[in-house]
């Protein structure tokens, strides 16, 4: 990444309800990120998913909850916008995804990890988000529907199966540290520098789900560029 740093936006005064917020949220972004850079680019195509939808009815046991049905046709709102809220504090993190994004590692590996990562921490978020963007960069169903299970499965190569062994120890760190056997099958099939672009890549998918998870945002609501073309065909 180019050593420098772009000049800082001034965050969006949110005393008071802009007149219109995404163009408010435009203009400090322009101001961190030329119009052309494809960090402006993804952050203000991923701000405008974030907002409200139709939320689906609870189910307890196949039955829908009496709260839920009362309520199946209104709108659920995140509990903060963040990227509208803090357009160059979310700018700075895009970054990073940037960066991971064409670090060198492979993209279908790195949708795996981001699935792999939502999963455990419950992002529903991301979930709806990297299952779309995998099917639609030509990853198959089966693999997706099998990735919890992976360990059980013959559907992953060796490589992906050390990503998703050491995604899962950084995922869940705080249960318990990577050892050694975990690092030394990493660096089996990813050089030193690939490993920390993959540790970079989990910290960063991880970050988001916490943002998404803690704010509220509502899963559905997002679709990928160029959604509207026909699907990969399976592998």
């Amino acid at each position: 990444m180019p050593d420098q740093h772009p000049a800082r936006a001034t965050p969006p005064d949110t005393t008071s309800e802009p007149a219109n917020i995404d163009e408010l949220l435009d203009e400090a972004l322009t101001e961190t990120f030329p119009a052309s850079d494809p960090i402006a680019i993804e952050f203000t195509r991923a701000s405008r998913a974030r907002s409200s939808i139709v939320a689906p009815p609870a189910t307890a046991g196949g039955k829908e909850s009496p709260a839920h049905s009362a309520r199946r046709n209104s709108t659920v709102e995140a509990r903060i916008n963040y990227s509208k809220v803090d357009p160059e504090g979310i700018a700075a993190f895009y970054h990073l995804q940037q960066y991971t994004a064409h670090c060198g590692l492979e993209h279908s590996l790195l949708e795996l990890v981001k699935m792999r990562s939502s999963q455990l921490n419950g992002c529903a978020f991301c979930l709806d988000m990297h299952s779309k963007d995998a099917r639609l960069a030509g990853e198959t169903e089966q693999r997706l529907y099998t990735l919890s299970a992976w360990r059980e499965t013959p559907f992953f190569t060796d490589r992906e199966r050390a990503a998703l062994a050491w995604t899962e120890a950084i995922t869940l760190i705080a249960d318990h540290h990577p050892d050694d056997a975990l690092y030394n099958e990493a660096r089996q099939y990813f050089s030193e520098k690939e490993l920390v672009d993959l540790t970079l890549a989990i910290i960063t998918i991880n970050g988001w789900n916490r943002l998404s998870i803690a704010f509220h945002t509502p899963a559905g609501s997002y679709q990928p560029a160029g959604a509207h073309a026909e699907p990969a065909a399976a592998r």
